[in-house]
């Protein structure tokens, strides 16, 4: 790789970080401003215009409140903990595509997406199951009785569900013949079904109904969000694995629960709701902008990009909405749909997709 490319990965790669770092401090405010909608209810808005001010004086006070381990803790696995939680997050997202390519005059390719690899599904599988142990870690090393529970609460639940998510998955790999994300959001702007002027396309959601509800709920415990919220369970164990953090190292972890939701609704978006694919509308609006040449195909990847983050952005509302309007499930309830419902399901969802994938149904 040239100095060239290695300039525009740099990019890449920063611009990725700093919009996950922006959406930390947003998803706070819009997850405050959301409950309070949803429950009638104010929520902040005395620290500037609407509350917006509100994530940043809550950052200043993690940042400027006393840092320093317990004496009861293992120090050095304590402070690690936070930043195993928060690592894998990042690195994820580095798989998911944005945009399509464009040709640059010069004959250069770029890719919006930082790594094309092969294998993406199978990297953000592996990758984010990775979380798990800085959640074992936190609780394992603040040696606290509520803390050591949550952690085991949390890896049986993400082992359970990343079952289920693995096997959901496999009818989309079945379909479209490829674990590429490229290739996948690439064959989602194909005709499904043409009806009328009306042409269904063939995103995910429509050739695998049933393993995208699996894969969403799977999602939901995956990210440790209501109903699924189990290792944290303030009713029963108080606060669960981060009991005994506080200032930033707390804050750590909140990133890292955020910026998972962002990786999730990324994912979902990209394997069900043709990732990167135009909404309705838009490719009518590129089409008749009167742009040519280099000006359009920028237009283009603008659009694609715009159209992606829309997605992202609903599914990150969803995320909020279910949590503020779902209760907890209870532990045993859990593992049951865990393992007695969602597995069961995936299995029967790959039997169905290879019938009809044999018939030339699909």
């Amino acid at each position: 790789m040239d100095t060239v490319g290695l300039a525009i990965l740099g990019g890449q790669i920063a611009l990725i970080v700093v919009m996950l770092l922006q959406v930390v401090p947003l998803m706070v405010w819009v997850e405050r401003r959301g409950s309070a909608w949803l429950q009638n209810r104010s929520g902040p808005n005395r620290m500037g215009p609407f509350g917006l001010l509100q994530s940043l004086v809550d950052a200043v006070k993690m940042m400027t409140k006393e840092d320093r381990s317990m004496a009861h803790t293992n120090a050095f696995y304590y402070k690690l903990a936070p930043l195993i939680s928060l690592v894998p997050a990042f690195m994820t997202f580095a798989v998911i595509p944005f945009a399509s390519q464009i040709t640059l005059d010069d004959g250069r390719v770029v890719q919006f997406q930082i790594a094309d690899l092969n294998v993406g599904l199978l990297y953000i599988l592996s990758i984010a199951s990775l979380g798990v142990y800085g959640i074992i870690m936190g609780g394992w090393a603040s040696n606290n009785k509520y803390s050591m529970l949550g952690s085991l609460r949390s890896t049986s639940q993400m082992i359970s569900y990343e079952l289920s998510m693995g096997l959901s998955i496999i009818g989309l790999i079945m379909c479209f013949s490829s674990i590429k994300l490229g290739d996948i959001a690439r064959i989602q702007g194909e005709t499904l079904l043409q009806l009328g002027p009306i042409a269904i396309p063939k995103w995910g959601i429509f050739v695998q109904p049933l393993g995208f509800i699996i894969f969403l709920t799977a999602a939901f415990a995956e990210t440790n969000r209501l109903p699924f919220d189990l290792p944290e369970g303030e009713s029963e164990i108080v606060a669960g694995y981060h009991l005994e953090y506080y200032s930033m190292m707390f804050g750590v972890f909140m990133m890292a629960e955020y910026i998972n939701m962002t990786v999730a609704s990324a994912f979902v978006s990209t394997l069900y709701f043709g990732g990167w694919q135009m909404l309705p509308g838009m490719h009518w609006a590129l089409t008749h902008s009167g742009l040519d040449g280099m000006a359009f195909e920028w237009a283009r990847v603008a659009l694609e990009a715009v159209s992606f983050t829309l997605k992202v952005a609903f599914f990150m509302w969803f995320f909020v909405w279910v949590r503020w309007t779902i209760p907890r499930f209870r532990y045993d309830q859990l593992m049951d749909l865990g393992w007695k419902v969602m597995i069961p399901l995936s299995m029967a969802n790959i039997l169905i997709t290879g019938v009809l994938i044999y018939y030339k149904v699909l």
